[in-house]
């Protein structure tokens, strides 16, 4: 188990298309490990396989954050969304591979998640609230897509500048 990089937009392997996983190995189980820790360490609320430079299907998440309650971590191979609610909400989004910069996404309120978990069995589930904004952003990540990509795009250039100004910081560090 270890705590892997993550990247930081720009980066191209974040813009690409990840691959599917299909039946899990246990070099998919030690990713998961990885990237479990890897979250939490961040801290965050959920970590997508092409964030760590790695090009799978593959997605971590942990959306509980009341004092005391008991963790609910989730691995999710090949995710699909099978089901999207009319009704839409809005959430102010944020992304370990975007630190400290946040803006509203609006997503549907609910969706229906049907993916396969380490064991290889299929699963399926309905997320509501912060657990829906959470798979749809890690989802769009397996598919090349941030969520500053649901921004204006004034607002997405000068994110991306400063995201290039951090990454020339950390180069010289």
């Amino acid at each position: 188990m270890s705590i892997r990089p993550i990247l930081i937009h720009p980066d191209p392997r974040l813009k690409k298309v990840a691959d599917p996983v299909g039946t899990p190995t246990d070099e998919i189980r030690a990713l998961a490990e990885d990237m479990l820790q890897t979250m939490y360490d961040a801290p965050g609320i959920g970590l997508a396989a092409p964030q760590i430079g790695v090009s799978s299907r593959l997605l971590v998440m942990d959306c509980v954050k009341e004092e005391g309650a008991a963790p609910r971590p989730l691995v999710l191979i090949d995710p699909v969304v099978v089901w999207a609610a009319d009704e839409l909400s809005t959430y102010e989004e944020g992304c370990l591979s975007i630190p400290e910069q946040y803006a509203d996404v609006e997503r549907p309120a609910a969706v229906e998640v049907r993916w396969t978990d380490l064991d290889g069995a299929e699963m399926s589930e309905r997320f509501e609230g912060l657990w829906a904004t959470c798979v749809q952003h890690e989802i769009d990540h397996l598919d090349g897509k941030l969520f500053i990509d649901y921004l204006k795009p004034l607002r997405r250039q000068m994110i991306t500048r400063k995201m290039q100004k951090l990454k020339r910081e950390l180069a010289r560090a």
